[in-house]
């Protein structure tokens, strides 16, 4: 999950993960996501 974050982070949108981490992999995107609008928005 750190390193999906640190992907958001550089500005890539495309991270490879094996099949049985895609979904925490999607939800720590998700949380990047978000995290970088809730601080655009402080």
């Amino acid at each position: 999950p750190s390193s999906v974050e640190f992907c958001h982070e550089l500005g890539l949108d495309y991270v490879s993960a094996s099949p049985f981490r895609v979904p925490i992999a999607r939800l720590a995107a998700a949380h990047a996501a978000l995290g970088s609008v809730e601080a655009a928005s402080k």
